[in-house]
Order: C-alpha cells, then sequence, then structure tokens
C-alpha cells in the first residue's frame, strides 16, 4: 500500500520525484534526512512525521492538521538558539509502533496546507535554512534508492526514471506482459538488459550454453573473473545480474526443441537471438499459429579488406503481417559468416538489441510508429537503415 499510496497520490509523487527521501509507516509520513542546526550550531539530520489523516481510497486528501512531527533535536539557527516561530511541544511520545518522535512544531498558513507536498517543504524550508546557512552542501533532497517489497511492484525499488521524466502512464503499457528471450548470446543479452528496465511481468531466458570469457566480451557490463571460472549457464549467470534489478526473471537452462515448444504458447511476446535454422523454424511456426508477435534479428558481419563490414536486421512478425517470413528470414545455418570469429563486437550487438527492443515498445503503444515496418537493415558501410515490409 505505501508505495502505491506514493505513485498514485500527486503530492506524495512530487515529493519522491524532487528527491525527498519519503516513507509511509502506518498511517504516518515519515521524510528522513531534514538538515537542521542543533544547540552547538553544527549541522545535523532529522526526520519529519505527519499524519496523513484520511485518505480517499489509495490517495491523499488535503491535510486537515497543520502540526507536524520531528524525530532529533530541537532545530536551531545558525547561533544555536531555538527556532521559536515553530515551537510547539517536546517530549519523546510514541505516535505508532517503530515512530517516536521528539517534538513537534506548528506553522499555520491562513488556508491551511492544499497538500502534503506544501506542507512538508514549508517546514523544510523553515528548518533547513539555518543548515544551510552554515553548509551550503547539505540538502534535503537525497535522491536515495527506495526498496521495494511490493510482490505487485516487479523491480527491486523504484523506476524513479519512468516518475521523474513523468512517462509512468507509458511505460505502464508494458506492464503485465510475459516476454520470452530465446538465445542470450551477445544481441539476447542486450535484449535482455534493454528489457529488464521495463515493468513487464515476467522476463523468460531460453538458453543451454555457457558464459565464457568471449561472451562477456560481448555482452552488456563487466564480468568478473570469478564468475567466469565458474563457467555458469548464460541463463544462471544473466539471472543473477539481472535479478537485482527485475524479480521476474525465469532462467530455463536449455535450448527451445520441439518437445518445450508449448512453454511459448503463454508469451505474449518472443525475441528470437539464435541462428539454428531447424529450431528456429519451428519456433515460427508455433509462434505463428499461437498468434504471438515476435522479432527474429540477425548480424551478418565479414572481414573485407581488412575491414569489418555487415548489416544488422529486425524482422517483425505480428498478425497483421505475417506473409514474409520466408522472404526475410533465413532457415539455413551459418556457414560463411565471419560474426562467429570476431565475436568481440559488443556495438553491433547492442545496435541490434536496441532496434528490436524500440520496435518490440513500438507495437506495444510506448514509441510512435508511422513507418509500421516489419523488416529493417541496417548497413554498417553506408550507415543506412533501410525499412521494407511496411503495412499501409
Amino acid at each position: 500500500m505505501s508505495h502505491k499510496l506514493i505513485s498514485r497520490s500527486p503530492d506524495l509523487k512530487k515529493l519522491r520525484d524532487e528527491g525527498y527521501e519519503i516513507e509511509v509507516k502506518n498511517t504516518y509520513l515519515l521524510v528522513r534526512n531534514i538538515p537542521y542546526v542543533n544547540s552547538k550550531s553544527e549541522v545535523a539530520f532529522g526526520v519529519l512525521v505527519t499524519p496523513l489523516g484520511d485518505l480517499a481510497g489509495d490517495r491523499t486528501v488535503k491535510p486537515q492538521d497543520h502540526v507536524i512531527h520531528f524525530m532529533g533535536e530541537h532545530p536551531c539557527d545558525k547561533e544555536g538558539n531555538v527556532i521559536k516561530g515553530i515551537k510547539h511541544s517536546s517530549g519523546r511520545k510514541a505516535l505508532a509502533e517503530g515512530i517516536e518522535v521528539d517534538h513537534s512544531f506548528s506553522n499555520k498558513p491562513p488556508n491551511g496546507y492544499a497538500d502534503y507536498y506544501e506542507k512538508i517543504t514549508a517546514y523544510v524550508r523553515i528548518i533547513a535554512s539555518h543548515a544551510e546557512s552554515i553548509d551550503r552542501s547539505v540538502t534535503a533532497k537525497t535522491f536515495k534508492v527506495v526498496e521495494s517489497n511490493d510482490p505487485d511492484i516487479v523491480f527491486n525499488y523504484l523506476d524513479a526514471n519512468s516518475s521523474k521524466a513523468e512517462i509512468e502512464t507509458i511505460s505502464a503499457k508494458l506492464q503485465n506482459l510475459k516476454v520470452a528471450i530465446i538465445g542470450l548470446g551477445g544481441t539476447g543479452s542486450y535484449v535482455l538488459d534493454f528489457v529488464a528496465k521495463t515493468p513487464v511481468r515476467e522476463i523468460h531466458l531460453f538458453d543451454n550454453d555457457n558464459f565464457f570469457s568471449h561472451n562477456a566480451f560481448r555482452s552488456p557490463g563487466a564480468a568478473p573473473i570469478d564468475a567466469l571460472r565458474e563457467q555458469p549457464k548464460k541463463v544462471i549467470y544473466l539471472h543473477s545480474v539481472y535479478s537485482k534489478m527485475h524479480k521476474y526473471i525465469v532462467p530455463h537452462e536449455y535450448h527451445i526443441t520441439p518437445s518445450v515448444l508449448e512453454e511459448l504458447s503463454g508469451m505474449n511476446f518472443v525475441f528470437i537471438c539464435m541462428d539454428e535454422g531447424k529450431i528456429k523454424k519451428l519456433i515460427i511456426q508455433k509462434l505463428t499459429e499461437s498468434a504471438i508477435s515476435f522479432v527474429d534479428v540477425g548480424v551478418g558481419i565479414n572481414v573485407v579488406d581488412g575491414l569489418l563490414t555487415g548489416s544488422v536486421r529486425v524482422t517483425t512478425v505480428t498478425m497483421e503481417k505475417n506473409n514474409h517470413i520466408d522472404k526475410r528470414i533465413s532457415f539455413a545455418d551459418n556457414v560463411d559468416n565471419d560474426y562467429d570469429r570476431n565475436v568481440q563486437i559488443a556495438e553491433i550487438n547492442a545496435l541490434n538489441a536496441a532496434l528490436a527492443v524500440i520496435k518490440w515498445k513500438k507495437l506495444f503503444g510506448f514509441y510512435h510508429d508511422l513507418g509500421k515496418e516489419h523488416h529493417a537493415v541496417y548497413d554498417i558501410a553506408v550507415n543506412k537503415l533501410i525499412n521494407d515490409e511496411i503495412v499501409s
């Protein structure tokens, strides 16, 4: 309830987005790390506490009380004199389990406070201004990471990026999706990196290969040598990395085979990031029969005159358009592709993944999609992106 209340209450959300360290505990709003001056003219940090009073379901209403509580010494001016303008009462007092305050302050505007943002920031200005006169670097806006224990939230900490950019309603279009990534090599690992930062409900990883040193050079981040020595499965290693951020990443330590194709039936979208032609054909047949949209990615790199050249491809298949599969997707195993020998080209993998994820987000209403292409090829040598298979 705490995180939902903050996200759905404009005043609390504004406090959080501006960097205030807020928490809802029982029926109280706590704002931590408030800089103040103590009686020794030292800068210290306390906690403002205000009852939330009545709630409109999962939203706050106008504060009925102008009084606020404080954990810490009584705030003073820079000379160490108590700020008398807000003095109300003092004495240790338990408001609720785990919430004990030392003082209460009173500062009542003529019409009361319009919301909790106005109430909190008014008291912060009064208290923190004296601390700032001693040390200009102190601030109540810590932007501290807020952990999430709410099972309805897929991240282990709140998505401050979406809230700060005010695109939460757009990001929410990706909620409740089950996404599969087949193949966690260079491109697939970058797909995971991008998708793990979205609020999809589940991310399923399919790959039976081990994570070796060469994989580290074409995957996101920097793999520690201790992890490489253990030779973990790719999905296990990547799960250990990205589960620190996203709660619902499911590793499958096996390749897709005819016997496990049915596991794709419950997916809302699939990223195909593998080359094996025979099984890829079976996967695509299964997805098409099940009306599941997908993208198939490909990288073709060759050595020409001592330089690398080639292209990256993103082929999209939806129920709106699927008559281009045989023309645009190869089901032959690549044997003349230097990509298998020149694997340390992370930027090409990342580009391929980015184009695929952008297309996926377009299909689910995150980005505008005016082109409606279902096949795109980026040519490295001429730096050109070519769109084809347009849906009119």
